[in-house]
């Protein structure tokens, strides 16, 4: 055995070096189609992109064609149109301005106020990153991305809402106004929900408030925890469900936008108003879908 490891040793290091580099090489060429592709390089000529999350790592994935709006095509939302283009106007000029939470309504056009920000502000340097919920814990590698960047960004999360536990609360609370970083100045958070606190809230939460015996009345920690998160949004802006009037100016304003004339729009109303009874509400998106529908079948007739 000793003459065997002395024979062994006995060879020139390079010749027991080139072996080795070569074993090692076999290796990594076996391991190789099993690892992860490296991320795509980011198209930042783009003006809206998706933040995906593929084989444990995150990339801004380009939008070629995003589908866009324009502001003046949200009707019976002025107001809120108005507080908000006014807040991302002032961010896009380097100015102070808010990050922003759009809550209420389903279907009364939340996330299409968004969508309308690029046709207005993407020429003079607004880019538009939409993230899904799960993956805000991916907010500090999105900073560290876009370090550098001269473009200004809205970092854009739909139907944003979370349950007990989850650990994207966490990060979205400390990102807002909690950590010593915090968000850059080229970057502004904009969330909708249909939940103006962003959590489900239990009518036992209410029972958690206590009367001292000076009549001091001290709220739920519970209800505390899950107001912090909301109220982090420098700007809150809360959307209603439309009246009847306000709901057929939308079924007017679409009907004519997809070629019918005034005369024509005007009497489809009652058949508007049928729509809607049969859908169960009224609201931009139901005005939309039913001027789709009777446009596409009065295109068809003709």
């Amino acid at each position: 055995m000793d003459d065997l490891s002395a024979a062994t040793d006995s060879r020139p290091l390079r010749a027991r070096l080139a072996q080795t580099l070569a074993r090692v090489d076999g290796l990594l060429a076996r391991l190789e189609p099993l690892l992860p592709p490296a991320p795509p390089a980011t198209d930042w000529g783009a003006s809206a992109f998706l933040w995906r999350r593929r084989h444990g790592r995150g990339a801004l994935e380009a939008v070629p064609a995003p589908r866009l709006i324009d502001a003046e095509d949200l009707i019976g939302i002025e107001r809120q149109k108005e507080r908000f283009v006014a807040n991302i106007a002032q961010f896009v000029a380097g100015k102070p301005a808010n990050n922003v939470l759009l809550s209420g309504a389903r279907g009364t056009g939340k996330s299409s106020l968004v969508r309308a920000l690029l046709p207005r502000f993407a020429a003079v340097g607004l880019r538009l990153i939409e993230v899904d919920k799960q993956a805000l814990i991916d907010l500090p590698d999105i900073v560290a991305l876009l370090a550098g960047r001269s473009e200004r960004y809205v970092l854009y999360c739909d139907d944003l809402s979370f349950e007990a536990g989850d650990a994207a609360y966490k990060a979205l609370k400390s990102a807002l106004d909690g950590s010593l970083s915090g968000l850059p100045e080229h970057l502004l958070l904009v969330a909708t929900s249909n939940r103006r606190h962003l959590m489900p809230e239990a009518l036992r939460e209410n029972l958690e408030v206590t009367q001292g015996e000076d009549g001091e009345i001290h709220p739920g920690e519970t209800s505390e925890e899950k107001i912090s998160l909301s109220e982090r949004f420098g700007l809150w802006l809360s959307f209603h469900p439309f009246d009847q009037e306000t709901y057929w100016a939308a079924c007017r304003h679409w009907l004519c936008r997809l070629g019918l004339t005034a005369e024509q729009a005007e009497a489809a109303r009652a058949e508007a108003l049928r729509w809607a009874l049969d859908r169960g509400g009224r609201s931009g998106r139901i005005a939309h879908q039913f001027a789709r529908d009777y446009a596409g079948r009065q295109a068809m007739q003709a």
